[in-house]
């Protein structure tokens, strides 16, 4: 075994918690059946205890020994997409603690995609809640270094597992209701769960004749820079500079593709989600006033990017 993936185990033994990469984001684990440890990590991020955290299992884990009831669709799901970018929220098996689900009695659960979190979690032979690894609210780290900057001293281990691949969080699907309800978008789409299921995916989240499950990052107001940013249409965007040039305030400007800014970032929707953590990191970083991102089209494809861009400058 890795000498860094023994220390973590021993810590995660010891109720204590470290960083951990996944091809998403960065996390912050704990032992997910120590609600000791657990409480650690919404001290550390300062996150509401009703914010629920999601449960990293390791792969082939029965998702009856976390879930007390698994629909066919979440098997079928489970087999397609795991390891990978797709959490599923399932009604609560009893040996769960409420400190993980935020006293629901549903469970969010996923088996991530990145060799260093599936080193861990075979090491450590079961499940690790993990929320992204920033103080709540603020913008999701992408590197070990994003890690370092927002806690320093105050983790034991982080694990260097290099970019994160995805960079945007998972897709959240709801599956405790009976039909699939896609909760936060992200890289599997609701038409890719759809080809598996063999139905749509819904989106609205109060269908299904209730209100869906809390689940990770669906605040108004998530994911978000310190400084104020606002989104901006490709043709509005020079006059709003000027507007800013005239009030005398300085303004860091996040584009896409070959548009002019700081920061330019892919015309591919997933090369520019890959990299939008960073560029919001480093745009925050500079001592700006003002943040201006350049709109994204608004089509299926862009999606997840625009719902964390959305909740960014809500």
């Amino acid at each position: 075994m890795d000498r860094s993936i023994a220390r973590a185990v021993a810590l995660l033994r010891a109720g204590k918690v470290v960083a951990l990469p996944t091809e998403t984001v960065y996390g912050l684990g704990a032992d997910a059946l120590n609600p000791v440890a657990v409480a650690r990590i919404f001290a550390l991020k300062g996150r509401p205890v009703d914010h629920p955290l999601i449960v990293h299992l390791p792969p082939d884990t029965p998702l009856q020994d976390w879930a007390a009831d698994v629909p066919a669709a979440a098997q079928a799901l489970a087999q397609a997409f795991w390891p990978g970018p797709l959490t599923l929220i399932l009604a609560r098996g009893q040996r769960v603690p409420k400190a993980v689900t935020g006293g629901q009695d549903t469970v969010a659960l996923r088996v991530p995609d990145h060799p260093v979190a599936l080193d861990l979690l075979r090491a450590f032979g079961s499940g690790i809640a993990a929320p992204s690894a920033n103080r709540f609210g603020h913008i999701s780290p992408t590197t070990a270094a994003h890690v370092r900057a927002e806690f320093g001293d105050e983790l034991p281990l982080i694990l260097d597992g290099g970019p994160c691949r995805v960079g945007i969080e998972s897709t959240i699907v709801d599956l405790s209701r009976g039909a699939p309800v896609v909760l936060r978008p992200g890289a599997i789409t609701a038409a890719d769960i759809a080809r598996v299921v063999g139905t749509a995916a819904a989106t609205p989240a109060t269908t299904l004749g209730g209100p869906a499950p809390r689940a990770s990052g669906m605040l108004v107001r998530h994911y978000a820079p310190r400084t104020p940013a606002e989104l901006v249409g490709s043709a509005a965007l020079p006059d709003r500079l000027a507007q800013f040039a005239q009030l005398g305030q300085t303004v860091g400007v996040l584009a896409i593709g070959s548009g002019e800014g700081d920061i330019a970032l892919p015309q591919e929707p997933a090369a520019y989600g890959q990299g939008l953590y960073a560029a919001l990191r480093d745009l925050d970083a500079r001592g700006c006033q003002r943040l201006l991102i350049e709109a994204p089209p608004q089509d299926e494809a862009w999606r997840a990017v625009n719902d964390r861009l959305q909740r960014a400058v809500a």
